[in-house]
């Protein structure tokens, strides 16, 4: 069972894939990491030549902000978004010259939790996803933080990217993150948690182990939010992966069938209505 679906994984078409702040950041500064950034890219583009279609949802506008303006970690909802407001820009500006450098279009998507509970909005947010993969280009994605209150926002962007991946009909979605995958304990403080491959059914006692924690000041998700995010892509139609970003060409082991990380399989629910995911978002 646990072979056919990895094998299963190399024919995904249409992938999403999300990369948290940790993974594009030096460790010491917060600060851009641009080989990793570049390598992603180069990795991306080789997938796009395969004739994969790949979106791809991207953390790291307020770091990039707060590096631009050179100033110390944003404190306030207001410095932090006056942060993303540069930084957006900014990561877009990366995003397009490295992606153009392997001769591919990289393209902007912003969303607010608006975007998808507004029926008309989520109906044009789902055609121009349809029509940016049709012309070839690689959708960036990132949650508009520079307009984004409490009350409009994801919470994270391991929510965002499941969101996209069902709003897409993505038969894969990819978290990479600073954790290998999902253990039965937080490996870091008990060294008996032991390591769970592959996830079939995610049980209420599994939900629950994914307490509020992330191993990382930079980002905001975490195992809860992973979870979260597990249910939505696997109840939509969608395998997801979770696994660590600190190497992107783990990107080929999970295509290539390897088993690594942990793979939440899908279950498509008849029932499955994503307004439904969007209500309980801050759940």
């Amino acid at each position: 069972m646990s072979q056919s679906a990895r094998e299963r994984l190399k024919d995904k078409k249409r992938i999403v894939i999300k990369i948290g702040s940790s993974s594009l950041t030096h460790e010491e500064t917060g600060d851009l990491n641009f080989a990793k950034i570049e390598k992603l890219i180069r990795v991306i583009s080789d997938l796009r030549g395969m004739g994969k279609e790949v979106i791809l949802v991207s953390s790291g506008a307020i770091a990039a902000g707060r590096q631009a303006l050179g100033c110390p970690k944003a404190q306030t909802v207001a410095e932090k978004q006056a942060h993303a407001a540069v930084g957006q820009a900014r990561l877009m500006m990366v995003y397009q010259r490295l992606f153009s450098e392997y001769n591919q279009t990289a393209a902007q998507v912003l969303m607010t939790k608006n975007t998808i509970v507004d029926n008309v909005s989520r109906a044009n947010a789902r055609n121009t996803f349809d029509e940016l993969l049709k012309l070839g280009t690689v959708p960036v994605v990132n949650e508009n933080d520079t307009v984004s209150t409490y009350e409009i926002k994801f919470g994270d962007n391991d929510r965002l990217s499941a969101i996209v991946a069902a709003l897409t009909n993505a038969d894969l979605l990819i978290l990479l993150s600073d954790i290998d995958g999902l253990y039965s304990d937080d490996p870091k403080k008990n060294p008996d948690a032991h390591f769970i491959s592959q996830v079939d059914e995610l049980s209420e006692e599994l939900m629950s182990m994914g307490k509020s924690t992330t191993g990382s000041d930079v980002g905001t998700g975490g195992m809860a939010a992973k979870l979260h995010a597990a249910r939505i892509a696997a109840d939509s139609g969608s395998d997801m992966v979770i696994a660590n970003g600190d190497d992107v060409s783990v990107l080929w082991d999970i295509l290539e069938g390897k088993e690594t990380g942990t793979l939440f399989t899908a279950h498509k629910s008849s029932d499955f209505a994503l307004l439904d995911y969007i209500e309980s978002v801050h759940g």
